[in-house]
């Protein structure tokens, strides 16, 4: 091994990363700057960004830079994470890179202390229950639903007598968009009504 990689002096020092989000361009990313960077942050990744949108670019810049034995610092949960899942998912991703994590706002959100790593064991545990009760009462309804007749999914646009209407209509030679247009629907739901049954195939056809 050389030298180089012998000396103590060459390893990159851990560091503090903050992150900061604002949903939208009229919202001010300085009081949560000023405050990572209060708190000991090194740098601070910004984000003009809903929440809800997946594709965070300076977030997932962070997780791609970010080296084991950082720390990652936000103001609060909610601007990092939009769900329990998000965070989670998050968080793991911190992990595998062998890195921390710190929420200013959230203080039992911390996985640089025993208690914190606890605090969000015990919340992935619980979202892992939660997402099992779902799952359970999904199938139990979709089984109770078959069990009784009913079909599954969206309720159809229009009623049987109404598609039995705009199917004689379309054999009398009206056309798809008027009959569409005066159910409110996209001529698509007309169109695909008519091809259901084969003595409607030719009705749908001379459009």
């Amino acid at each position: 091994m050389s030298r180089a990689q012998d000396d103590p002096s060459t390893t990159a020092l851990p560091r503090t990363l903050g992150y900061a989000r604002v949903s939208t361009d009229s919202q001010a990313l300085g009081p949560q700057v000023e405050s990572l960077r209060a708190a000991g942050a090194d740098q601070v990744f910004r984000e003009t960004a809903s929440g809800a949108k997946r594709d965070r670019t300076q977030l997932a810049r962070l997780l791609k830079e970010v080296r084991p034995g950082d720390v990652v610092l936000v103001m609060r949960l909610d601007r990092l994470a939009r769900s329990t899942r998000d965070l989670l998912n998050v968080l793991g991703a911190l992990a595998d890179k062998g890195a921390a994590f710190r929420s200013l706002g959230d203080p039992w959100a911390d996985t640089t202390s025993p208690h914190g790593r606890l605090m969000l064991t015990v919340l992935a545990g619980l979202a892992e229950f939660e997402r099992e009760l779902i799952r359970a009462r999904t199938g139990e309804g979709r089984a109770r639903a078959k069990a009784e007749g009913r079909k599954m999914g969206r309720r159809p646009k229009l009623t049987p007598h109404q598609q039995r209407e705009a199917r004689r209509r379309r054999e009398a030679g009206e056309s798809i968009t008027a009959i569409a247009r005066s159910y409110a629907v996209h001529h698509s739901t007309i169109s695909r009504l008519c091809l259901t049954p084969s003595s409607a195939v030719l009705a749908c056809n001379h459009a």
